[in-house]
Formats: structure tokens, C-alpha cells, sequence
């Protein structure tokens, strides 16, 4: 069974830092995670893009985290970051990993189970 598993939200005043992780893995079979990025949806919203990373590290952003966020990854343990700097209320939402993985030489796209940030004013 393949998973994505996220971790690091949480609750943090406005300027403040969180650092999301987002793990990808499979039980008794070969996984290698390809394109892994970062959405979020707020209550009411549309889920938009946030951040993308190839394996090779090549990096996209939505305008609105440009400066603010960094994501990085660790090919060798299927891991996916997201430094959020500078935190805004805007920036409140439902935080979602999504990769791109070939397992067992078969592509598949997953989405992990969300993880909540919440930025107070």
C-alpha cells in the first residue's frame, strides 16, 4: 500500500515559521518518487498550488509564498519539505502533499491526508 504521510502544521502567530514534511512509502515493493509538490485549501476555497520539486531539485512556486517558502527534498528517503517563513493569516489552510511515484515500475499520483496550518494575527 502506497502512503504519503505529512506532518509538521500546526498553530503560529503571523512572522512566525512552520516546516512541513511529507513522506512517501510503500509496503513490500520499490517506490521512487519522481515530482512531489505542496497545494493547500482553505474553508470556501479552491485547493491551489503552492510548490513543486523534481527529483533533480528543480523548484516552482506560486507568486504568493515567492520569498516566503522553500521546498527541498531527500530523494533517498522519498521526502519532501516545505520551509514556510514569514507566515501570513492568509496563509491558513489545509496543507496537502502530492507526488508523482513510480512504483514497481508502474506511475501512480497520490495525495497525502492533509495537515492543518493555522496562522493567528
Amino acid at each position: 500500500q502506497v502512503q504519503l504521510v505529512e506532518s509538521g502544521g500546526g498553530l503560529v502567530q503571523t512572522g512566525g515559521s512552520l516546516r512541513l514534511s511529507c513522506v512517501a512509502s510503500a509496503s513490500g515493493t520499490t517506490l521512487i518518487a519522481n515530482t512531489m509538490a505542496w497545494y493547500r485549501q482553505a474553508p470556501g476555497n479552491q485547493r491551489e498550488f503552492v510548490a513543486r520539486i523534481t527529483r533533480s531539485r528543480s523548484t516552482a512556486y506560486a507568486d504568493s509564498v515567492k520569498g516566503r517558502f522553500t521546498i527541498t527534498r531527500d530523494n533517498g528517503k522519498n521526502t519532501v519539505y516545505l520551509q514556510m517563513n514569514s507566515l501570513k493569516p492568509g496563509d491558513t489552510a489545509v496543507y496537502l502533499c502530492n507526488a508523482d511515484l513510480s512504483v514497481t515500475q508502474r506511475l501512480q499520483n497520490n495525495w497525502g491526508q492533509g495537515n492543518q496550518v493555522t496562522v493567528s494575527s
